[in-house]
Formats: C-alpha cells, structure tokens, sequence
C-alpha cells in the first residue's frame, strides 16, 4: 500500500492546525511547552506513523507484513519522557501534569492523522480544547469557591509581623488572596497594642491545617487564630469544644 504525496501533504497540514490549536492554549497560559511543541510531537508523531504504515511497502519479504502498531507504541512511550521534562516539583507542590497530558494526547492524534484516521483526530482535538477552556471556568467558579477559607489572626503589633505570617503561609502553598489589617488596640493592662489581621486564604488540595495553626502560634506575638470564624488552638482544635 502506497500513499499519494498530495495526501501527504494534507496529513502534515492537518497536524499543525490540531497540535496547533491546543499549543496555543498552552502557550497563552505561559506553560513550558507551547505552541511550537505541540505541533512538532503532533507533526512528528504522524510522520512516524506514516513511515511505519507506508514506508517499508515492498521492502519486506513476501510472506511477511509491517506492524505499524509496533511503532505507534513506541511513540506512545517516548512521548512520556517529553512529558515528564514540563512537570515541575516546587516545595512539594506539582506543576505541569495538565501540559504534559496534552503533549500524549497530542501524540495520540497525529498517530491518528497519520494512519488516515481524520475524524477521531479532529473529534478528539475538540474534546481536549473543551476541556482545557470550558472545563477551567467551571473548575474556578466550583472548586476554588470551596478552596476560599477566612482566616483571623490577633497579634501584639510589631514590625514584620504580616510579613512572617505571609510568609508561613506561602511555605505551606496557601496563596493569600486578601488581607485586611484592623485598627490596633492598647491593651490596659501590659500597654501592648493588640491588632487584628483578617485573611482570605486559597487553600491548596494536601493541604495540613494542624501543620499551619502549629506554624501561625510559633511565631512570635500571635495571641489567637480563628479559621471561618472559630477559635483554634495550635492543635487545630476549636476551642469551645474543650
């Protein structure tokens, strides 16, 4: 079996539209790998598919066929090691597994274009595109409303307080999203000025609050921390169940 060269060209045409589509996606986002690579795995990974299904035509003995499945896996494979290169490790937080999925999809479908299979290409290039732009929206307007905690700190006021409290937050991968600080208030009785800092919090998936109501009492100064609106001590336990 032969391919024409006009059909050759169209294959390759196509694969830079698809693997194209979803690089710009990635690129607009500022992901390691963008538009250019999407659309060198998506055209190399048709390339290799058509080699395979086309290229070795009459130069097998007779009695045997090509199996271009046999390298279609191989790319599957070496295609993870790509993926694995855009999947960053940063104080314990994982980034990149979203870019790295799409690069294997993108393989997937100029395996797909390659072989001649257009429909399930261009079907499964919508469905990726859906779910990297629809899919956001609904995951930022559902999850990251749920992920929004208050949290109320009440210190003795002092220089570089709002910074180690930030700063403890930022190395449990809590991301600050509002801070308010309240009027300070002398306490009679030591003549220390008290003050109030109220936080909007994103709370991370693995996140360990013990961890964090531990860390906030450490610091120096910190007098009470209440988490939406109850008291917890260092334990994160609330307090008036004890």
């Amino acid at each position: 079996m032969t391919i024409e060269f006009w059909e050759i060209l169209i294959r390759l045409f196509l694969t830079i539209i698809l693997g194209g589509l979803i690089g710009f996606e990635r690129e607009s986002h500022n992901r390691p790998a963008g538009f250019r690579t999407h659309i060198l795995v998506c055209s190399g990974s048709a390339l290799i598919m058509m080699v395979s299904a086309y290229g070795f035509t009459g130069q097998i003995g007779e009695g045997f066929e090509a199996d271009p499945g046999r390298i279609a896996a191989g790319v599957v494979t070496g295609i993870g090691f790509i993926g694995a290169g855009t999947i960053l490790q940063q104080r314990g937080s994982i980034r990149g597994l979203t870019t790295a999925a799409t690069i294997w999809v993108v393989s997937g479908v100029g395996l797909a274009v390659g072989i001649g299979f257009y429909l399930g290409a261009i079907v499964t290039t919508i469905f990726v595109l859906s779910s990297l732009l629809l899919l956001r929206r609904f995951e930022r307007f559902f999850f990251l409303r749920r992920r929004l905690k208050n949290l109320q700190v009440r210190a003795i006021d002092q220089p570089g307080l709002l910074g180690r409290i930030a700063a403890a937050l930022g190395d449990m991968m809590f991301n600050i999203r509002k801070s308010e600080l309240g009027t300070p208030e002398q306490q009679e009785e030591t003549g220390e000025e008290m003050i109030n800092i109220e936080f909007l919090v994103e709370v991370p998936l693995e996140a360990d609050l013990k961890d964090l109501f531990s860390r906030l009492y450490g610091l120096e100064g910190i007098i009470e921390v209440q988490w939406e609106g109850e008291t917890v001590n260092k334990h994160g336990h609330h307090l008036e169940n004890f």
